[in-house]
């Protein structure tokens, strides 16, 4: 662990917040994808909902301990995965109202 304690705080931060960026770009491509797409989603409530969880959580540990490329790319992620959420019960429900035609 020595070569980690060599590196600096701000390098973690700013290394950690590209990180978090890059990931929340992957989430707003799937929310594209899924928003775009015709066919019925393949995501399930639990999994979509699990993850905005997960985000939120990480949000509330970045501010509690003050690491702000968690608080960050965690705010930024627990957004667009509500989006996702949005979309994947709109599909959903209209799915549902399909059928019942």
């Amino acid at each position: 662990m020595d070569f980690l304690d060599g590196l600096s705080p701000n390098f973690f931060e700013t290394s950690g917040l590209i990180v978090g960026i890059s990931a929340n770009v992957i989430i707003g491509i799937q929310v594209y994808k899924e928003y775009k797409s015709a066919q019925v989603s393949s995501l399930s409530l639990g999994y979509v909902t699990g993850w905005l969880f997960i985000f939120i959580f990480w949000f509330l540990y970045g501010i509690r301990f003050d690491a702000k490329a968690i608080t960050i790319s965690n705010a930024l992620a627990a957004s667009i995965q509500s989006l996702l959420l949005v979309v994947v019960i709109r599909k959903n429900h209209q799915t549902n109202e399909d059928k019942i035609k």
